[in-house]
């Protein structure tokens, strides 16, 4: 089934249908059935699909490409510079989403053409974005931490608190990486002119676009690690917040919502 090119999901789901029919019958179906609706029906499970939409609407109302500028600004003559603006994209991102999915896409779009202009090889173009992508499966919020708590029967707020440390350990791991390889292999990330950013407009990109990034990642994890509130409510909180973030910046529009509802499972 897969060769023919029907999706994974699918493909799977079309032999667990005719197996429980040859084995059970039509009680095997129906079993199934209600099976489905208890799965999504979960109210631990209900964290998932607002952490997708929160990167959901980062994605499409174009907030990530003003806040990956900002912290640009602050990377000066680094080796590497593009790469380690990936991984820091991808850390923010990865607290703001929970979402590898959205944090590859629109660190990809924004990223490789400026990579591939500058004469970045090909590892130290794809391997920053994909890696910095996978820390959305690390740190807070984790739809995969969900998933575990949930189907582990464990603490989902205690996963999402516990994994934060071992996420940025390796955000620092990957940029450590990177200095080292460019300063080793120049030819991996040739250097650049950069154009000189004052200070004070860094401060201003970072107080206007960086700061209240802060604010989402509070009502996610914050009210977690407060225990004012549980896990759905924080991703409810987190996802409210975005919408409210994207009209401040004036980038909410029904185009904007349509785009991120349908984009969330």
């Amino acid at each position: 089934l897969m060769m023919l090119g029907l999706p994974v999901a699918f493909g799977f789901l079309v032999v667990a249908f005719i197996g429980i029919f040859i084995l059970s019958g039509e009680p095997g179906l129906e079993k199934l059935t209600s099976s489905f609706v208890r799965s999504v029906a979960s109210f631990s499970l209900l964290p998932l699909p607002l952490f997708v939409l929160m990167g959901e609407v980062m994605f499409h109302s174009g907030i990530a490409p003003k806040m990956m500028y900002a912290l640009d600004s602050w990377l000066g003559r680094l080796p590497g510079r593009l790469a380690l603006l990936a991984v820091g994209s991808g850390t923010l991102l990865a607290t703001l989403t929970g979402n590898n999915m959205a944090s590859v896409a629109i660190m990809g779009s924004v990223l490789i053409p400026d990579m591939e202009k500058r004469g970045y090889k090909k590892p130290m173009t794809l391997g920053p974005i994909l890696g910095s992508g996978g820390l959305a499966i690390l740190i807070p919020p984790s739809g995969l931490a969900v998933l575990v708590g949930a189907i582990g029967e464990v603490s989902i707020g205690k996963i999402l608190i516990g994994i934060i440390i071992p996420g940025l350990l390796l955000a620092l791991l990957y940029a450590a990486y990177i200095i080292v390889r460019c300063w080793l292999q120049p030819s991996m990330a040739l250097p650049y002119e950069v154009s000189h950013v004052s200070l004070r407009d860094k401060m201003v990109d970072t107080v206007k676009y960086i700061l209240p990034l802060g604010f989402i990642i509070f009502m996610v994890v914050g009210v977690i690690f407060l225990g004012v509130a549980t896990p759905t409510e924080a991703a409810a909180s987190g996802a409210f917040g975005t919408f409210i973030l994207a009209a401040i910046y004036k980038r909410l529009n029904w185009q904007t919502v349509k785009k991120a509802l349908t984009g969330t499972p």
